[in-house]
């Protein structure tokens, strides 16, 4: 489904092929000549990247795209948001590439770092209060479920993957370090160490400079990552000196899980260890992915291709942050909104700080939809550049919903409904052929209605009475409504609520259509009321509107 489209991506201009050209052209440099790099570019160029992989050995090694998580808490916005680009960008390249070149994508836990603070909310905090500063995977899991603290959260992280369809390898810390698989670009940290300090002592203050090691060895006594200086270096056996708390000097080799790195540096030998090709971060972490990158190149490697997103923002425009709780949980969208909604908002401007809350859902549903309907009609070469396109990697649905959310909200509001059986029982006027089982979309949004209805819109609405104009072209509007034959479709309804707003002289004509939202529905907005009528039934309309009309909804 990737295949075929190098020439459409090569001109793409959203962000995730604008990426995805960035690492090609990286690639290309990290792995090739300057002579080579040109050949293998005019190859993919003209669509035969396989010819230039089948020419070039070192081109067939996957291209890989990281992202990384601290299980030191459960999966959450970020968590989504940083996956879901990567894996646009991932999709993007594949296109731009034929499909040919390899990719692997690799969900990585820090699950080796040291439990620094007990987490809000987990149950028998004193237990984790023991293990304090011990390795996740060795802290002892408070849920009872899993081996650990660190295998408790890995296993929500993937089954949080896995559940949004996510094609990833997943990839821990603990297991890294202990299999061997940093062991050489660790070694190599040993014996660059002076050049690595030389790098990230200017970044810290007096007091921590005086102590700081990249190394922080695992106590054989405590099982405490311990942050102490490194006393002694000891390159040709791999190993550092330390004073250890709880067991006085100590000697430990840096390889086979007996230390690990701090964070930055962990970054910069992960690149390295990994080859990593691509990673983007927030926009907070600008100065570490400058830092790990001189780290990286100190170490032999080439620091991935990527960029900072920004970050998301309350209500009140006010940075979101996890101990003060003012932003949204992934529970909290997924209970008003779709997953396709937010993967849709999570493509919009990435370098745009945006307001996560409650209010953005409705909108984003509803957004989400008209880029599926617009997707349909449009020529390939727009198409690319949907964001449809790269939520679904090239293969957006066919068929969405035939009713948008903000209609629905309207319908749950004015019918009074409580539950899906009462709006499908107004569905099938508008909708006979449609059930749950033909329109499962359709069905997911009415849960959703229901409950953003409940839990946000019914304690806001606020009715108000017509002043004298808008009672009359109200009136008008009930009477003409009256007229129409009763199976009146949407566009006719439409067609009448126009005529009486041109008719009753309102300047500019969006007032009378905020008249009708704001003395029939109790809102400020609202939808498209000839659809609406049309689901909600004429007769129910007409004895809305005149209810509306003479105060009894603003009473």
């Amino acid at each position: 489904m990737l295949q075929n489209l190098e020439t459409l991506a090569r001109d793409a201009r959203s962000w995730p092929f604008e990426q995805a050209r960035n690492l090609l052209a990286h690639v290309l440099k990290k792995r090739l000549s300057d002579s080579e790099r040109n050949a293998a570019k005019l190859l993919i160029d003209a669509g035969k990247a396989d010819e230039a992989l089948a020419t070039f050995e070192a081109l067939r090694k996957p291209v890989i795209f990281e992202t990384g998580y601290g299980p030191s808490g459960l999966p959450h916005m970020g968590t989504f948001g940083e996956v879901a680009r990567t894996t646009m960008v991932r999709n993007a390249f594949r296109a731009l590439t034929g499909d040919h070149w390899p990719t692997r994508l690799i969900a990585f836990s820090d699950d080796m770092d040291g439990l620094r603070k007990v987490p809000e909310g987990v149950p028998h905090p004193e237990m984790l209060t023991e293990d304090l500063h011990k390795p996740l995977t060795v802290v002892r899991d408070p849920f009872g479920t899993h081996d650990s603290f660190g295998a408790h959260n890995n296993a929500r992280l993937r089954a949080f993957l896995d559940g949004f369809g996510f094609d990833y390898e997943f990839l821990s810390s603990t297991e890294q370090y202990r299999s061997g698989r940093f062991d050489q670009t660790l070694l190599t940290l040993l014996e660059r160490f002076d050049a690595v300090q030389a790098i990230m002592l200017p970044t810290l203050g007096e007091e921590r400079r005086a102590t700081y090691s990249p190394f922080l060895p695992v106590s054989p006594v405590s099982g405490h990552v311990l942050q102490v200086p490194t006393l002694e270096r000891n390159v040709a056996k791999g190993t550092i000196v330390f004073d250890d708390p709880a067991g006085g000097r100590t000697e430990v080799p840096v390889t086979g899980g007996h230390v690990k790195l701090q964070w930055k540096p962990d970054w910069a030998m992960r690149w390295t260890a990994l080859d990593v090709d691509y990673e983007m971060s927030g926009k907070d972490l600008i100065e570490s992915v400058r830092e790990s990158s001189k780290v990286c190149r100190a170490l032999g490697g080439t620091p991935p291709e990527g960029f900072n997103y920004e970050l998301f923002l309350d209500v009140e425009g006010k940075k979101i942050s996890k101990s003060k709780g003012n932003g949204l949980t992934m529970d909290e969208w997924l209970r008003y909104g779709t997953p396709e909604s937010l993967s849709w908002y999570m493509f919009q401007s990435p370098k745009s700080a945006k307001s996560l809350h409650f209010n953005v859902i409705p909108r984003a549903i509803d957004d989400y939809l008209a880029f599926i309907e617009a997707y349909k009609a449009q020529e390939p070469a727009k198409q690319i550049d949907n964001a449809v396109w790269s939520i679904h990697a090239g293969s957006p649905p066919a068929h969405t919903s035939p009713v948008s959310f903000a209609l629905l909200l309207n319908l749950v509001s004015v019918a009074n409904a409580s539950d899906k059986a009462q709006l499908w029982a107004y569905m099938a006027k508008y909708l006979p052929e449609a059930t749950p089982d033909s329109e499962p979309l359709l069905d997911r949004l009415m849960g959703h209605a229901l409950n953003y209805y409940e839990d946000f819109v019914k304690p806001a609405k606020a009715y108000r009475a017509p002043d004298d104009k808008e009672k009359a072209a109200l009136l008008d509007l009930a009477a003409r409504l009256t007229a129409l034959p009763a199976d009146a479709d949407g566009e006719a309804i439409q067609t009448e609520v126009y005529a009486v707003g041109k008719a009753h002289a309102f300047e500019p004509l969006r007032a009378w259509f905020g008249a009708l939202y704001e003395v029939l529905l109790g809102a400020s907005q609202g939808p498209r009321f000839g659809s609406f009528a049309a689901i909600y039934g004429l007769p129910q309309t007409v004895a809305l509107i005149e209810a509306g009309a003479n105060g009894k909804l603003a009473a």
